[in-house]
Parts: structure tokens; C-alpha cells; sequence
């Protein structure tokens, strides 16, 4: 190898050895001095993987494999409630009781649901027959055009 084409490979192990601030800190000041320089080892660091790898890509993957598993605990656990409140309790009385309760709760939304449409359907005509009146209003106050003369 000659200088001219050593120099990147030295610069490049130079950094290397120094870790990602020092790239980061290299990206900088070429953005500094002349920003295609800056914009070129930006993309050399994230085409090489400098930028997305080493302890902290490491910590990362580690955090989220640890949150991908609470997660999985939490809606197991949740799951686990949902099918226990549907399983028959193995007591007749108790399964009837809660399947009337159940029943119940179900009735009271469906009713609260319909007085919901009806208040909304209720907004909806006061809204409309207000509009409808202005419009008229504005209809009244208008004078008539003269017609055309010819």
C-alpha cells in the first residue's frame, strides 16, 4: 500500500480504537470544516454498522427483549383473568348468579348506548333546525334582486 491509499485505513483503525465518540466527534468536525466530508462519514458510519453497534446496541437489545417479555407476562396474566371469569366455578347457584349479572351488564349498555345515539341524534336535529332557521333568517333580510330590463 502506498501513503496516499494508507492513510484512510490508518485513520479508520485510529478511530476504531478510540470507539464511537471519537467517529462521532470526526463526523462532527467535518460537518465543520466542509459539510460533505461531515456528510460522507455519516454515511460510511452507518453503511460500516459503526454507528449501530458495540455495548450500547448490545444494552439495547438486552432492554428490549426484557420489555418484550413483561409484555408477554402482563397479557398471559390478563388472558389468564378473561378465561377464569367465563370457566364455570364448578357451584350452580354461583355460575347463574354471575351469568344473570353478566346478562344484566350487558343489557344496561346496550340501553346506554341507545340513550347515547338518541342524545346525539337529538344534538344532531337542534344543531341542523338551527342552521335551517338562519339560513331563512338570512333568506328574509335579503332584499329581492330587481329583474333583469331588457
Amino acid at each position: 500500500m502506498t501513503a496516499i491509499t494508507a492513510w484512510p485505513a490508518q485513520a479508520q483503525d485510529w478511530l476504531d480504537e478510540r470507539g464511537r465518540p471519537a467517529w462521532i466527534a470526526a463526523m462532527i468536525l467535518g460537518f465543520i470544516l466542509f459539510w460533505p466530508v461531515g456528510l460522507a462519514l455519516l454515511f460510511y458510519m452507518i453503511w460500516s454498522k459503526r454507528m449501530f453497534n458495540g455495548p450500547c446496541r448490545a444494552e439495547w437489545r438486552q432492554h428490549r427483549n426484557e420489555m418484550r417479555r413483561q409484555y408477554r407476562e402482563h397479557w398471559k396474566a390478563y388472558g389468564d383473568t378473561l378465561r377464569y371469569g367465563f370457566r364455570p366455578s364448578g357451584n350452580s347457584a354461583f355460575d347463574a348468579y354471575k351469568a344473570d349479572t353478566l346478562k344484566r351488564l350487558e343489557d344496561e349498555q346496550g340501553a346506554f348506548e341507545a340513550f347515547l345515539e338518541r342524545l346525539r341524534a337529538a344534538k344532531d336535529k337542534t344543531e341542523f333546525d338551527a342552521f335551517m332557521d338562519e339560513r331563512a333568517r338570512a333568506a328574509r333580510e335579503t332584499p329581492p334582486e330587481p329583474p333583469p330590463q331588457s
